[in-house]
């Protein structure tokens, strides 16, 4: 197992529990995260914008991730102004029922997106971006919209402005395992930093933001000084390969958005647990939890 991972010691407790009937699956709320590129300098690799989640967090605390968070009741609302794809292409590409259901992920990407780092997926029109969201006015519509004072729908229809669907392209989805507490049905997207438009630490959930290459941060993953989920870690394996901005998006269009879960099963007086597709996730856990720390 990487260094850079930790696995909770109630896990093993929990897996039972569930396997007996003890412990009822959470129904996973649905979300969205959006990977940031920008192109790096002279030829090098694009960076991407990771955040680390305070360790004072809940869920994934300490934890490097990507700027994101559950679905709002009201980004399903029918008078967001779109642009791109028609809704019926983005939910075969989602795989889900209904075109309510496709715009209120996407509609999260780009809302969460704007939240935790002030990029701001939407323009004037269908072929224009903003490029510059700062300002007193942009930062109190932003925190009416984490507040959940404003919808998105209104914030805008108040700026007359439109979803730029098309600058997102749709790249995993990773569902948190049936075992834990705090579930999460979460669509993963990559996109390009708008020209004019720089990001920040607008999240109150965050203590530091990074821009770093995609090797970088799973070198540093490997080396045990970044600490990622497995869904973090095999998307930045996935775009290792690719050498600018544009190649990543095209290569989004060939990336598999099958629901990942994790699975466990009994071997032995053990557990193995595994998440199929990703190999170098599995691990062993003990008879027993483990009283702290790693119980690999």
């Amino acid at each position: 197992m990487s260094q850079g991972q930790w696995y909770p010691p109630e896990w093993p407790e929990r897996i039972r529990a569930l396997a007996t009937g003890e412990l009822t699956a959470v129904v996973p709320r649905r979300a969205a995260t959006v990977m940031l590129l920008r192109d790096g300098a002279a030829g090098a690799a694009p960076d991407v914008h990771m955040l680390r989640r305070r360790t004072s967090m809940e869920f994934a605390g300490g934890m490097y991730a990507y700027p994101g968070g559950g679905v709002d009741a009201r980004d399903d609302d029918r008078l967001v102004a779109w642009a791109g794809p028609p809704l019926k292409e983005w939910a075969a590409r989602l795989g889900v029922g209904t075109e309510e259901e496709a715009q209120a992920i996407v509609c999260a990407a780009v809302r969460e997106t704007y939240e935790e780092a002030g990029v701001l997926l939407a323009g004037p029109g269908a072929d224009t971006v903003v490029g510059d969201t700062t300002g007193e006015t942009w930062e109190a519509d932003r925190a009416a919209l984490v507040a959940r004072d404003l919808s998105f729908a209104e914030f805008l229809r108040r700026r007359h402005l439109v979803l730029r669907s098309d600058l997102l392209a749709a790249w995993a989805r990773w569902v948190t395992p049936e075992f834990e507490p705090r579930r999460y049905d979460t669509w993963f997207f990559v996109a390009a930093l708008p020209e004019g438009q720089r990001t920040r630490n607008a999240s109150t959930e965050a203590d530091r933001t990074v821009w770093i290459t995609a090797a970088g941060a799973t070198g540093g993953f490997d080396a045990g000084e970044l600490l990622m989920l497995p869904p973090t870690v095999a998307t930045l394996r996935a775009l290792v390969p690719y050498g600018t901005v544009a190649e990543a998006l095209a290569g989004a269009e060939s990336q598999d958005l099958a629901p990942v879960l994790a699975v466990a099963r009994e071997e032995g007086d053990g557990l193995v647990l595994g998440w199929p597709g990703h190999d170098e996730f599995t691990i062993r856990l003990g008879a027993a939890p483990a009283s702290g720390g790693d119980p690999a």
